[in-house]
């Protein structure tokens, strides 16, 4: 009852923090990656800040998978969906980093990590401690297919686009060019764009609040920091392509 009680309590709270961040960021934009800048406080290299402030996510659905009282095909499934994505993002992609000596503001790394363990928790209490059914036959549900096949792709995109933005500069240069391929002939963000599909099938696939907990939230703190990169290239590159929106194509 107890797990059960803060479960709902840290769900509405992931909904209410999407709303506040979102308004938030579309006049304030995070100080990290062209955006830092100093009166954050201190500051420590983007490459650890990654690590840290995403770990969270990585171990807490772990031990909620660990303790689980049931386990089903769909079930291993999901765990290995999400750790596919957050092994990437903690240790893959700061090893990758160009730029990674920058600093990071620890206000923020602090604030991510409440974020990626509550939201570990509400997904992981939702998966594996709530009794829920996900039988085997959860397996040709059109909800788990459609919602697999995009975690996928939103996966593939975000990591392609990665990779491309990555390969703009030498191991030392920190000057900005335009990206070009892939996503990127619609949409100036187009790495957000694919974690925003991506979490938007693990919601699918997992026909949970839990799971659209976090497309929410993750729309929420992606969309404006993309509208301000599109603002930005726009206003720095007299050639850049017009016909480009910020994040979702053809609409925004």
């Amino acid at each position: 009852m107890i797990l059960q009680h803060a479960y709902r309590i840290v769900l509405i709270t992931i909904f209410s923090a999407a709303a506040i961040t979102f308004v938030s960021l579309m006049f304030v934009r995070a100080p990290y990656g062209r955006y830092t800048r100093n009166g954050w406080g201190p500051m420590v290299r983007a490459r650890v800040a990654w690590i840290v402030m995403e770990a969270p996510a990585v171990f807490v659905i772990l031990i909620f998978y660990s303790t689980g009282t049931s386990m089903t095909t769909p079930l291993t499934i999901f765990i290995l969906l999400w750790q596919t994505h957050y092994v990437y993002r903690t240790f893959i992609y700061p090893l990758l980093m160009r730029g990674a000596r920058k600093g990071f503001p620890v206000a923020l790394i602090l604030m991510a990590m409440v974020f990626n363990g509550a939201n570990g928790f509400v997904n992981g209490y939702h998966l594996f401690h709530a009794e829920n059914a996900y039988p085997v036959s959860w397996l040709v549900d059109p909800r788990f297919l459609i919602g697999v096949f995009l975690f996928f792709w939103g996966m593939y995109v975000h990591i392609r686009c990665d990779h491309i933005l990555r390969n703009l500069r030498g191991p030392e240069d920190t000057d900005y060019r335009i990206p070009y391929g892939s996503m990127y002939r619609f949409v100036s963000a187009p790495n957000y764009f694919g974690e925003i599909v991506q979490w938007c099938g693990w919601a699918l696939a997992t026909w949970s609040l839990a799971g659209l907990s976090f497309a929410v939230f993750t729309a929420a703190n992606l969309i404006p920091r993309a509208l301000s990169h599109h603002k930005w290239y726009a206003r720095t590159f007299p050639e850049y392509p017009k016909n480009r929106k910020a994040v979702l194509p053809f609409v925004m």
